[in-house]
């Protein structure tokens, strides 16, 4: 075995290490698949030779523009073509991108801009004004904007800055790409949702995401030449490294720039979109599109869904549809996915309706880039595996973010115990699989009982007549806490509290049932998370 210590003539050299990075794949494909359609957004249709050559005008315009290797550039766009060219433009500029949130405030934005340095926006025309206001409140020096009109989407060019197709236009089509020396290099910089206090910049690497696509390929049982509607905005964890993974396989991306349930059957009836992603509010908006916004198609879609766990009765209705659905999870922290409720063949192809519906609203097992996830106690050990004992929701592996910007004791907190903590309360069950019980935060407790609110929402979604329920915590004199739920009713039904409380009262024990219902529309992000935050203000509010 001494022959293996020794290594004598066995460097690392160019012929056989290069550093990891999703560059690659685009690289790659402008030959491989060069005639492929690889763009479509209306009537922008390019194939990968054009998808390529426009990429590399970007960084050749960015470059030309004085950013240098390692700087920021920021993006505030919403899932049009320039969105998509910026994931392979900005770091073949030697750039890390810095996606924005479009539903942001002024101050937030700014804040971001500023933290993150960003030398450069690339600004659709809806959201000049947001960036505008923003750049006129920050403490350091503002990015030069460059404006992204989209006429077909009724957002003119204000005439004010640069446009991103007249620096396109003068760039050099030759332009060398920056790869990175090291794979371990800023690929990406992703704030979070910074519901209770700043954002945190969460900084991604290319090793990291070049693996996140890989082991996405594998999950998702991909062939090749798929078809994918961006539904999962492109600025949240990067459309969940989407973009980055489809020249791999050669697939094309389509452009989805307002999420309708007719846009969705639209697409997928006309360009055969086989593949989409989204959270549980985008299932739900499916399910109950009136006839007048469906379109029949003859082929299965594969859905990757995650954000908040789903609602069996949801997930029940949509296969019905010609959708499979596969429940993920992740954080903005570990680009996107990192596990997922694998399907395990003939143990579970018999089941069906509410009992293959609770199988598949499990969490699931790692992606296959992952090292372990598992559910640990605050000892950091395994609990045991009966489906009923509750921990923390722990991850090792490639696609974890390399920390936080400029926050180095939340770095550390993050990664106590050689683990990165979600902070997310789960179980296991005997196989492995894992389930949500709920954030650490929205755990109900009433007179010293832990109440999962995700059990209490998944039961009042169960009624015919819900749309969203989310429940929370409302104080309380006596119990200390008790369930207090906000449900948004489908057009036409009537709000009926107590109706709705003797309807969960027949599944849940009486101390989780909803003491409070209150109906109204829910506050959501821009991925479709009902902000929890907002209706625990409300309840604490209410007298």
């Amino acid at each position: 075995m001494g022959w293996m210590n020794d290594e004598t003539g066995l460097e690392k050299c160019a012929a056989n290490y290069v550093p990891l990075t999703p560059l690659s794949h685009l690289r790659r494909a402008a030959h491989v698949f060069a005639d492929y359609p690889a763009v479509i957004y209306g009537a922008h249709r390019v194939t990968y030779t054009q998808y390529h050559a426009r990429c590399t005008r970007l960084a050749s315009a960015l470059a030309a523009r004085g950013v240098t290797p390692g700087d920021v550039v920021a993006t505030l766009l919403p899932n049009v073509p320039a969105q998509v060219e910026a994931s392979f433009g900005v770091p073949a500029s030697g750039a890390v991108l810095n996606t924005i949130n479009t539903r942001l405030d002024v101050d937030t934005v700014a804040y971001i801009f500023d933290h993150g340095e960003a030398k450069i926006a690339l600004v659709d025309s809806q959201f000049l004004a947001l960036a505008e206001a923003a750049c006129a409140q920050m403490d350091g020096p503002a990015p030069k904007l460059i404006e992204v009109p989209d006429a077909g989407a009724g957002h003119a060019a204000s005439g004010q800055h640069d446009t991103y197709e007249e620096m396109l236009e003068g760039a050099d089509p030759s332009f060398d790409w920056v790869l990175p020396q090291d794979e371990w290099e800023s690929l990406a910089l992703n704030y979070t949702s910074g519901t209770t206090g700043r954002p945190k910049g969460v900084v991604y690497h290319h090793r990291g995401a070049y693996l996140m696509t890989m082991g996405t390929v594998v999950s998702w049982r991909m062939v090749l030449h798929p078809v994918y509607l961006t539904i999962v905005p492109l600025f949240h964890c990067n459309g969940w490294n989407h973009t980055w993974m489809m020249p791999l396989v050669g697939g094309t991306i389509v452009c989805c720039r307002d999420i309708t349930a007719a846009a969705i059957f639209g697409a997928i009836a006309e360009e055969g979109v086989t593949h989409l992603g989204g959270a549980p509010i985008v299932l739900n908006m499916l399910v109950n599109a009136p006839e007048g916004e469906r379109r029949s198609f003859t082929h299965e879609v594969q859905v990757f869904t995650a954000g908040a766990p789903p609602a069996p009765a949801t997930l029940a209705k949509i296969e019905k549809l010609g959708f499979n659905v596969t429940q993920v999870y992740g954080l903005t922290e570990t680009y996107g996915h990192v596990t997922e409720c694998l399907w395990r063949g003939a143990d579970w192809d018999e089941l069906e309706g509410p009992d293959r519906a609770a199988i598949k609203a499990r969490q699931g097992v790692a992606f296959p880039m992952m090292e372990d996830i598992a559910v640990l106690d605050a000892g950091m050990a395994q609990v045991p595996k009966d489906g009923v004992a509750q921990g923390e929701i722990m991850i090792r592996g490639n696609s974890v973010m390399k920390g936080y910007y400029k926050n180095p004791r939340a770095t550390q907190e993050a990664f106590a115990g050689g683990y990165f903590h979600s902070g997310d309360i789960a179980v296991q069950h005997g196989d492995g699989y894992m389930q949500i019980a709920d954030r650490a935060k929205d755990i109900i407790i009433s007179g010293g009982e832990n109440i999962s609110s995700v059990e209490v929402e998944g039961v009042l979604m169960g009624h015919d007549d819900v749309l969203l329920a989310a429940v929370v915590a409302k104080p309380d004199e006596t119990w200390g806490e008790v369930p207090c739920a906000f449900v948004e009713l489908k057009p036409g039904a009537t709000p009926d509290a107590a109706a709705l409380i003797a309807f969960a009262r027949q599944t849940l024990a009486g101390f989780k049932t909803p003491k409070h219902v209150i109906f109204e529309e829910l506050p959501k992000t821009s991925t479709g998370k009902i902000q929890k935050f907002e209706l625990r203000k409300r309840a604490r509010g209410m007298e």
